[in-house]
C-alpha cells in the first residue's frame, strides 16, 4: 500500500466539485458533489443519536435498501435536521433535481447537511448549487480539494487522504475525504466522512469491512462528547479498477481492509486534531487490558475527560486526572498494578507505577506534553488487548466559538 495524493477522486471513475451556493455563509464555498461514472455498492454508518437530520434518514433508508448509489449531494451550513416533513421533502427535491441533471434515478442520489440544527433549508440556493456543481464535476485532485472544503463548517482546514495497492495485477484506489470540528463523539461527531474506492467487491463484504472497521477508527475520537444529529459515513465501491470481484475474507479483502482502515484512521484524527479551538491532539492508547471493549472504554473515557483536556492544554502533566477518569470508566483495574507513560516527538517518559507517581521532572514532562501530538499510554497489565482514542485539548476558544455559532 502507498500514500497518494488527493481525496474522493483519486479512485477511477470518480469526479466531484464544490462551489458557492450561499445557503448560509457568504463569500465561501457550501456546496459539494460526488459522482460516480457508473452505479456504486454503498454501505455506511449513522448517528446513533435518537433524533437524527433528515439527510440521516433519507441515506439509511437507500444504503439499508437496495445500497445502490451514484452520487453524492452535501450542503454547509444549515444541518437540515429537527427540520419535520419539510426536511424530508427537501431531501426528496435535492435527489430529484440532481438525479435529472445526471441522468440517473434520484434514488441513487445520497444527501448530506452539516451546520446548525432547526434552520431550514433554501431550496431555491440548493437548485442553484445543484445547477452550478453538475457542469463543474471533474476527476482532477482540484476537484476533490475543493469538494472537501465545501464541506467545513467551523473546520481549520479540509481533510483529505487516498491510497493504492494491488489486487491481481489490478491498482486499486481508496479515498476519502471529511468534516468535522465540533459536536464531536461518534456512535456509529458533526462529522460526515465520504469514502470513495473503485474496488469490485461484494455488496455484503464492503458493508462488512466498513462496520468493521468504524468501531476503532471513527468511533474512537471525542472533541466535545456531543454526538451530532447528523453523523453520515459513507463508502462507495464501483469496481472501476477491474480485479475481480471479491466475495470472500481472503487475503484480497484483507488488503482492503487495511487500506480502508488507513483511510478512515487519518480522516478520524484529522478530525480529533481539528477540534474547536484545539491546539493540540491527544492520544490515548490503552495496552494489556482484558478484552478489547474494556481497551476502548478505558482510552475514550481519558480523551472525553474535561479536566485531562484541560491539562493537556496547560502541558500540565496531571497524571491524577487520567487515572481518575481511567478509574469512572467502569471497567474494573487495580489501580496498583498499572503503569502511565507521556510522550510526544519531544520524548517518552514513565509518570506512574505501582499505585503511585514515579520520580519525574516536571520541566521534561512539560516539554513532553508542549508538542502538537501528545501520547498517553496506559498499560493495564491484565491481558493482551488494546485500543487507541483520540481526541484534543479543551480551549478557551472551544467556547468562544460554541458561544457565538448561530450568529
Amino acid at each position: 500500500m502507498k500514500i497518494i495524493e488527493g481525496g474522493v477522486t483519486a479512485a477511477k471513475g470518480f469526479k466531484a466539485a464544490g462551489v458557492e451556493a450561499g445557503i448560509k455563509y457568504q463569500n465561501r464555498k457550501d456546496m459539494a458533489m460526488i459522482y460516480s461514472v457508473t452505479p456504486c455498492k454503498a454501505a455506511g454508518t449513522f448517528t446513533t443519536n435518537v433524533v437524527k437530520a433528515a439527510p440521516v434518514i433519507w441515506d439509511r433508508d437507500i444504503v439499508r435498501g437496495k445500497g445502490i448509489a451514484q452520487a453524492v449531494v452535501v450542503n454547509s451550513g444549515i444541518a437540515n435536521a429537527c427540520t419535520g416533513e419539510e426536511g424530508m421533502a427537501y431531501c426528496a427535491e435535492t435527489a430529484k433535481v440532481t438525479g435529472a441533471l445526471l441522468n440517473i434515478p434520484e434514488d441513487t442520489v445520497l444527501v448530506g447537511s452539516t451546520g446548525v440544527i432547526g434552520m431550514q433549508l433554501r431550496m431555491d440556493k440548493i437548485k442553484e448549487g445543484i445547477e452550478k456543481l453538475v457542469p463543474s464535476l471533474n476527476d482532477s485532485i482540484d476537484a476533490g480539494t475543493l469538494a472537501a472544503e465545501a464541506i467545513m463548517t467551523t473546520d481549520t482546514h479540509s481533510k483529505q487522504v487516498a491510497v493504492q495497492f494491488e489486487i491481481g495485477g489490478k491498482t486499486v484506489t481508496v479515498g476519502g475525504m471529511a468534516k468535522g470540528s465540533g459536536m464531536i463523539h461518534p456512535n456509529m461527531c458533526t462529522m460526515l466522512a465520504y469514502v470513495t474506492t473503485d474496488i469490485n467487491i461484494s455488496s455484503d463484504l464492503l458493508r462488512d469491512a466498513v462496520s468493521g472497521d468504524i468501531p476503532d477508527t471513527f468511533n474512537m475520537i471525542s472533541v466535545d462528547g456531543d454526538t451530532s444529529t447528523n453523523d453520515t459515513y459513507l463508502c462507495l465501491a464501483n469496481g472501476e479498477a477491474g480485479n475481480a470481484e471479491i466475495t470472500e475474507k481472503n487475503a484480497d479483502y484483507e488488503a482492503f481492509r487495511k487500506a480502508l482502515n488507513y483511510v478512515n484512521t487519518t480522516l478520524a484524527k484529522e478530525m480529533a486534531g481539528d477540534g474547536e479551538g484545539a491546539t493540540a491532539l491527544f492520544e490515548v492508547e490503552v495496552v494489556n487490558a482484558d478484552t478489547k471493549e474494556h481497551a476502548r472504554v478505558l482510552a475514550k473515557s481519558v480523551i472525553t475527560s474535561s479536566l485531562t483536556k484541560a491539562a493537556i492544554y496547560g502541558h500540565d502533566a496531571n497524571w491524577g486526572r487520567i487515572l481518575c477518569a481511567l478509574g469512572y470508566s467502569g471497567v474494573t483495574f487495580d489501580p496498583d498494578h498499572i503503569e502511565l507513560w507521556f510522550g510526544s516527538d519531544a520524548g517518552k517518559m514513565l509518570i506512574f507505577k505501582d499505585g503511585k507517581a514515579v520520580d519525574y521532572s516536571e520541566e521534561e514532562a512539560t516539554k513532553i506534553l508542549s508538542e502538537k501530538t501528545v501520547h498517553v499510554t496506559a498499560d493495564m497489565k491484565m491481558g493482551d488487548e488494546s485500543a487507541t482514542a483520540w481526541g484534543c485539548d479543551l480551549t478557551y476558544d472551544y467556547v468562544k466559538i460554541n458561544a457565538d455559532y448561530r450568529s
